[in-house]
């Protein structure tokens, strides 16, 4: 079993910066897939960007490429978002997805890709 723990949300003003942070428990994360997703009112989940368990293997969605960056630190159990140049459409609760496998999974921006997820955090980005 995998729990995962989103912080670093918040209230930001367009263009500026937010990092968020995911800590995962138990002793499966370094061979673990990672992702990101957003979803805003009303609307459905959507993918942001995802990991692989060394890092190689980084895919962004269209919009937050350039603006996001997707890290992690395998030796603290972490995936990293930092979020540059925040937009009024960046606006969701971010979550943070795993996957136990070494390799990317075919369908990698689809969220039933996933087992385990976050409670979600806010982002709130103001115009």
């Amino acid at each position: 079993q995998v729990q995962l723990v989103e912080s670093g949300g918040g209230l930001v003003q367009a263009g500026g910066s937010l990092r968020l942070s995911c800590v995962a428990s138990g002793r499966t994360f370094s061979r673990s897939f990672m992702g990101w997703f957003r979803q805003a009112p009303g609307k459905e989940r959507e993918f942001v960007a995802d990991i692989s368990w060394d890092g190689d293997n980084i895919d962004y969605l269209a919009s937050v490429k350039g603006r996001f960056t997707i890290s992690r630190d395998n030796a603290k159990n972490r995936v990293y978002l930092v979020m540059n140049d925040l937009k009024p459409e960046d606006t969701a609760v971010y979550y943070c997805a795993a996957t136990v496998t070494y390799f990317r999974p075919a369908s990698y921006s689809d969220y039933g890709s996933y087992n385990y997820w976050g409670q979600g955090t806010q982002v709130t980005v103001s115009s």
